[in-house]
């Protein structure tokens, strides 16, 4: 399902993410770039070590990130050139007020890194909505509704993608999509 929001295609495909020939793939990380489960595990799996190589190195520079901060790697042996690392929130850290706000933040983030690195294409996954416990159902219209703001603005990203792995995903964000 696709919108085009000013010069910007925005849209829903179910799928891999770690297949997607974007420019940008984002990962939904936790603070220490470590990719050991979920879609994190996926893309350092098919991008391979150098993934997790040149992430070990931005945290031994940064320190751990914080929640919503955003930052770039290569994208190794994947189709997308770069991965874009986002920390999404734990969704029993924080109230609900603060929990949105954040996944909001971590959506705004990669588009902005993505906008300064001259990007063309981006995809998402359902950030935060794994094993840190986001109600899908509400992330869903939190994850689209920051994508289509920010695309109301002045951009230079010709396509955003929310890729979801499953089928019960997918229905969800279409929902979402729909009133968008």
């Amino acid at each position: 399902m696709k919108k085009t929001i000013g010069k910007t295609t925005l849209e829903i495909v179910q799928g891999d993410i770690t297949t997607l020939p974007v420019d940008a793939i984002v990962n939904a990380a936790n603070e220490y770039l470590k990719h050991g489960g979920g879609v994190a595990a996926a893309i350092s799996r098919r991008g391979g070590p150098a993934i997790q190589q040149e992430s070990d190195a931005l945290i031994e520079k940064l320190g751990p990130l914080s929640t919503s901060e955003a930052v770039i790697t290569n994208g190794g042996k994947l189709p997308a050139r770069f991965v874009i690392h986002t920390v999404g929130p734990v969704w029993s850290e924080h109230t609900q007020t603060k929990a949105d706000d954040l996944l909001r933040r971590a959506v705004r983030n990669s588009l902005a890194l993505a906008e300064e690195k001259g990007l063309k294409s981006i995809a998402f996954p359902a950030i935060s909505t794994g094993i840190y416990g986001f109600p899908i159902d509400r992330a869903a219209p939190l994850l689209l509704r920051e994508a289509a703001d920010y695309l109301h603005g002045k951009t230079q990203l010709q396509r955003v993608l929310f890729c979801l792995y499953d089928n019960a995903s997918y229905q969800v964000f279409d929902s979402a999509f729909n009133v968008l």
